[in-house]
């Protein structure tokens, strides 16, 4: 069976004062997640260990975010999560930067397509 993307969720995180990339994928993985109920498993008549959940996250040092670490915000289904260039570091004076994060999470299944 070929696999059919149903949903696709966007967000954005931040690390104000620690310049710490990992949180602020974190917290845009949060944001996208905790603003919009997916429920597309029961919708779709899955369980919901069969989603199959592709994370994109982007930040200004990817090799800066701890990906295991990520993978427990996921309560069910099968994440995998890439990270790559991208969101933006805002410049503080006498600080580190503020980082911003964004994420935007796909959520697929197995399934034939019907006409």
């Amino acid at each position: 069976m070929p696999k059919h993307r149903v949903l696709t969720e966007f967000g954005m995180g931040t690390s104000l004062r620690r310049q710490d990339y990992t949180q602020a994928a974190k917290r845009a993985l949060q944001d996208a997640l905790w603003h919009n109920s997916i429920n597309m498993a029961e919708l779709y008549g899955f369980p919901k260990v069969m989603m199959i959940i592709d994370v994109e996250i982007a930040v200004q040092d990817p090799d800066a975010v701890d990906t295991e670490a990520l993978l427990d915000i996921f309560p069910y289904g099968q994440p995998s999560i890439t990270v790559t260039h991208g969101g933006l570091n805002v410049p503080r004076p006498e600080a580190p930067p503020t980082v911003i994060a964004n994420a935007a999470i796909n959520v697929s299944f197995m399934m034939e397509r019907r006409p």
